[in-house]
């Protein structure tokens, strides 16, 4: 082959796990990526949770120590986004310079915020969350207390941020389509759950609503219009309503899309030499049987390793159970699962009221999802909650919901 370039298309955590992957299995070829930001490739949880909060420093926030990707010869373009792929030629273009080569491309491009077409989203003071830049400037604008953050959607993400402005001593309105916020991610008792929490801490919620109109006087934003009719004061608003996918690239280069860019269970596209990793990938999951696009970053964290291993001829299939996480004022949440196979109420252990509890739920009598919140002890639920699901055998509900009968019992002998 004419080229020995790995070649990473995209700076988040997937694109920097593959890199960091290749180098601890010992290839020594030239692996380059092509970051569209001017930052090092980051962590992105902290940026709605600790790092808002002003708990975590700026030095934690790196995948890998800046010094890393010189010392392991890995060449990292920063601001240079990939303007087109020719999977023929195997070459990926980089703004006006000639094609760069590769022997095997790996599409990590991650995915954007989902935008809203309401007359006043152009105003100062309305934007969307995902990047260090952003979580930078909503910092500065929320700590020092006192304003109005109207948050529109009530997902993981509203829900964080409303929970992190809320702590600074500001006042926060949410907006969500839900009933219940989170129905969709744990159904509406657990969704009770944290609408509850929120507003013990003074969160409104508005639901279901949704924005109709931003308004502002001067060019800066000082309400939302809701569909009902109600203006809320308003000094910030945040738009969080969930990402799309970043597939422009691969759609342009003829690659098979569905919610995504659909690969199998290593991370291979419909083309030859290209992988695909992270928010960005459809992956066929051999738990299920059918395609999974997670937007967490412990899929971000395996896909990487994955494709890494795949890109290099070895053994490698995305077989994780996914797994996400979420802190919210004094809760702190760990979720592993499927919630595609998720039907029905779940088995509680514990107490929702008191605020320490699991929460598991079943398929045909077999565990295929458990949450854990503020669970006392040492031990770790999460890793006998994934041992459960992948183990595939019948529990009785009523040994799950029992906090005498060990977790660890309930595991098939052997």
């Amino acid at each position: 082959m004419a080229s020995e370039n790995i070649v990473i298309v995209g700076g988040g955590l997937a694109g920097a796990t593959a890199a960091k992957t290749l180098r601890a299995l010992g290839y020594g070829g030239p692996v380059i990526l092509l970051a569209a930001e001017r930052h090092h490739p980051y962590l992105r949880p902290p940026l709605s949770k600790d790092y808002l909060l002003g708990k975590a420093p700026e030095e934690d926030l790196p995948v890998v120590p800046a010094d890393w990707w010189e010392a392991n010869s890995v060449e990292v373009r920063l601001g240079a986004p990939v303007t087109g792929i020719d999977p023929a030629a195997r070459t990926v273009a980089v703004g006006d310079g000639p094609g760069l080569e590769y022997a095997s491309l790996l599409l990590a491009t991650g995915a954007r915020p989902r935008q809203l077409p309401l007359p006043g989203s152009e105003l100062a003071g309305v934007g969307t969350f995902r990047t260090v830049d952003d979580s930078r400037r909503l910092r500065g604008a929320l700590a020092g207390g006192g304003r109005n953050l109207v948050m529109i959607g009530s997902g993981w993400i509203g829900m964080e941020l409303a929970a992190a402005a809320s702590a600074y001593g500001n006042s926060v309105t949410l907006l969500g389509l839900e009933d219940v916020p989170l129905t969709a991610a744990v159904g509406p008792e657990l969704g009770g759950f944290f609408r509850s929490l929120h507003e013990s801490h003074g969160v409104r919620f508005r639901l279901p609503s949704s924005a109709a109109e931003i308004r502002g006087q001067s060019g800066r934003v000082t309400g939302v219009v809701t569909d009902s009719g109600e203006v809320l004061p308003a000094d910030i608003v945040i738009i969080a309503v969930g990402v799309v996918p970043e597939v422009s690239l691969a759609e342009a280069a003829g690659l098979a899309l569905r919610n995504g860019v659909l690969t199998d269970a290593s991370l291979r596209t419909s083309a030859a030499g290209i992988y695909a990793a992270g928010d960005v990938a459809n992956a066929l999951h051999p738990f299920t049987g059918a395609h999974h696009r997670s937007e967490h970053w412990s899929n971000a964290l395996n896909g990487g390793k994955v494709a890494a291993r795949a890109m290099l001829g070895l053994d490698a299939v995305l077989g994780a159970v996914p797994y996400f996480y979420t802190d919210q004022f004094d809760v702190s949440m760990e979720y592993s699962g499927f919630p595609s196979l998720v039907a029905g109420p779940p088995t509680i252990r514990g107490s929702l009221e008191g605020k320490e509890f699991l929460a598991f739920w079943q398929r045909d009598g077999f565990v295929v999802a458990g949450m854990s919140v503020n669970w006392p002890g040492s031990g770790k639920p999460q890793r006998t909650i994934k041992q459960l699901i992948s183990a595939k055998t019948e529990v009785d509900p009523r040994a799950l919901a029992d906090q005498d009968v060990p977790l660890d019992q309930l595991l098939p002998a052997g």
